[in-house]
């Protein structure tokens, strides 16, 4: 898979971010509410990221500075956000290869720790989570009291 950085309003960046979209309505019955604006995701607080494989996006990820005003976060924490590969890619190490690059990218531009949000009804995103190291933490920003979160951290 090709990984290169695109502007969060790039078409093939909002063609997924559509689709994780719609996967947030099938699995939770609602779109992520998270505040989002393109300028988080742009250098040097944030960077989106896309997936291309034969030339077809198949995977999307990005990073941005995490909030430092929340209590539930430290200095250098940088937040994950829209991790998502198409069904027809899944299970080909698409999104482990994302991971490896936000968290890459992230720590090269000053990050300490990723931190991410997903949900009980995301198993596959919590083992895949678990599995590059990161640890449950407390709850976060919107998520901080919400019974289908479930917040991950790892140092970078």
């Amino acid at each position: 898979m090709f990984i290169t950085p695109v502007d969060y309003d790039h078409e093939d960046a909002q063609h997924l971010i559509d689709e994780v979209q719609q996967e947030y309505v099938t699995r939770y019955g609602t779109r992520d509410v998270t505040v989002v604006d393109a300028d988080d995701f742009r250098p040097p607080n944030g960077l989106f990221l896309l997936g291309y494989l034969e030339g077809r996006p198949v995977a999307s990820g990005c990073w941005r500075t995490a909030d430092p005003s929340d209590p539930a976060l430290q200095d250098g924490d940088v937040e994950i956000k829209r991790m998502y590969v198409v069904p027809e890619a899944r299970g080909r190490g698409a999104a482990r290869a994302m991971l490896a690059e936000i968290e890459r990218t992230a720590a090269l531009a000053g990050g300490k720790r990723c931190v991410l949000e997903t949900g009980t009804q995301q198993p596959e995103a919590i083992s895949l989570y678990r599995s590059c190291g990161y640890e449950r933490i407390d709850g976060f920003g919107p998520y901080h009291d919400d019974p289908l979160s479930r917040c991950f951290a790892k140092e970078i």
